[in-house]
């Protein structure tokens, strides 16, 4: 939570809304750690935005914070939205390959309506409204979903790919694990040969029709933010609200 705030603090807004959500570790229910932890942070989250009528930029905590304003921007905009997924992992395990119960390492499944039901959209999305870029860390399992799926996947060598021809509506999805870690180090799980920020930051600059976005996963070591790593942050919130 620290994380998120601090990221929070660094995003340009109009109006910040901040929702109260449990930090707790919670039992294991339906293969998920702390299921009803989850369940009660997502109805919260819902009502939240149920207020708000507006683009959301939405700050995590970890991946999971996403589920209820993608589901929101799928309500206003129907078949019509697109999901850029922007993360170093494509978060497509299910309870039963991800034995630790981390639904965080779920929810792109979860919005296809592959996930336990309290956790899983009403209308879930269909493979061809997701896009995952900057993928470089799934497992054979992942990899087996994703080819059954059609699921559309770039890595770091062809990330711009991701982004061709994109139009809006686009909710984009930033797991700051993507980044290079050497550059950005301050995430839950960094990976070896990510994207450097600049990078990133130009072609989300370049892209139209942004209506929603997420930056997840923030997980400074401290109270502190490094200063380069907080002007990175400061850059893609720009990008994204541009």
């Amino acid at each position: 939570m620290t994380g998120a705030r601090r990221a929070a603090e660094l995003v340009p807004a109009d109006a910040v809304v901040t929702v109260p959500v449990l930090e707790t570790s919670g039992d294991k229910a339906a293969g998920i750690r702390a299921f009803d932890a989850l369940v009660e942070n997502q109805r919260l989250t819902h009502k939240a935005l149920a207020a708000i009528d507006d683009r959301v930029i939405t700050i995590g905590g970890d991946c999971a914070v996403d589920i209820p304003p993608i589901a929101a921007a799928h309500a206003r905009y129907g078949d019509a939205l697109t999901v850029l997924w922007i993360d170093a992992h494509p978060d497509v395990y299910s309870p039963q390959t991800l034995p630790s119960g981390a639904f965080h390492g779920m929810v792109v499944r979860a919005l296809l309506g592959d996930g336990p039901a309290a956790l899983t959209p009403e209308h879930p999305l269909t493979p061809r409204q997701v896009i995952i870029a900057g993928e470089r860390a799934g497992d054979v399992s992942e990899h087996e979903y994703l080819a059954k799926t059609g699921l559309r996947r770039y890595g770091v060598g062809d990330l711009e790919r991701a982004f061709d021809g994109l139009r809006g509506p686009v909710y984009v999805h930033i797991d700051l694990d993507v980044l290079e870690p050497t550059t950005f180090g301050a995430t839950c799980y960094p990976e070896p040969n990510g994207i450097q920020p600049q990078r990133l930051i130009d072609l989300l600059s370049q892209l139209d029709d942004i209506i929603g976005a997420a930056i997840t996963e923030h997980a400074p070591s401290s109270g502190d933010v490094n200063p380069d790593e907080a002007d990175v942050i400061r850059r893609l919130g720009a990008a994204l609200t541009h």
